[in-house]
C-alpha cells in the first residue's frame, strides 16, 4: 500500500510541478532568480520553490493517506504526533533533494540533464520535469524506511506505551 500512496503522491508533486512552472510562464523560467542569497554568490531560484511547495502539498497528501490506509490498523497516536515527524523524515528527503534536483538541473553539474534530448521547448523532454521526477525516485527509498519504522512504528508504540500505562493508573 505505501508504494501505491508514494506513487500518487509522486504525481501530487509532479501536477504541482506542472500547476506552478505553467504559472511561471513554462519551464524555461525555472532558473529564474527570486532573491540571492546575502553575502554570497548563489541565489534562490523559482525551481527551488518549486521543489519545497511540490513537496509539502505531496507530504500532507502521503501523511493523510498513509495514516488511514497503509498503516490505519491498530493503535495510533494522535494526529500531530504522527504528522510531525513524517514532516521532519519528509523535510531531511527534501532538503537532500534540493541539491540532487540543482545537480541535474544546473549547466555546471556533472549531473546535469544534457541535450539534445533534454530542453525546455517541449514538456516531455522538460529538464525541469525529469529533474523533478527523478529526484523523487531516488529519494524515495529512503523516505519510505525512515517513516516506516520511526513515524508509524515507533511513535505508535510509545504512544500505546503511555496510554496502556494511563490506563492501569
Amino acid at each position: 500500500m505505501f508504494g501505491i500512496v508514494g506513487g500518487s503522491g509522486m504525481v501530487v508533486n509532479m501536477i504541482v510541478t506542472v500547476l506552478m512552472n505553467r504559472a511561471n510562464g513554462g519551464t524555461q523560467n525555472a532558473q529564474d532568480i527570486l532573491f540571492p542569497f546575502a553575502g554570497t554568490d548563489y541565489n534562490f531560484r523559482f525551481t527551488t520553490l518549486v521543489w519545497i511547495v511540490a513537496f509539502l502539498v505531496a507530504n500532507l497528501y502521503n501523511f493523510l493517506l498513509n495514516r488511514h490506509w497503509t498503516f490505519g490498523k491498530g493503535h495510533k497516536a494522535p494526529v500531530m504526533q504522527e504528522f510531525w515527524p513524517f514532516l521532519l523524515v519528509g523535510s531531511v528527503a527534501a532538503a537532500a533533494g534540493i541539491f540532487i534536483k540543482l545537480a541535474f538541473t544546473n549547466p555546471t553539474s556533472p549531473l546535469y540533464l544534457p541535450e539534445p534530448w533534454f530542453h525546455e521547448d517541449a514538456g516531455i523532454h522538460s529538464r525541469e520535469y525529469w529533474g523533478q521526477l527523478l529526484t523523487i525516485l531516488i529519494t524515495m527509498p529512503l523516505n519510505f524506511v525512515v517513516n516506516k519504522l520511526w513515524t508509524f512504528r515507533s511513535v505508535r508504540r510509545r504512544h500505546h506505551a503511555r496510554s496502556t500505562a494511563d490506563a492501569v493508573v
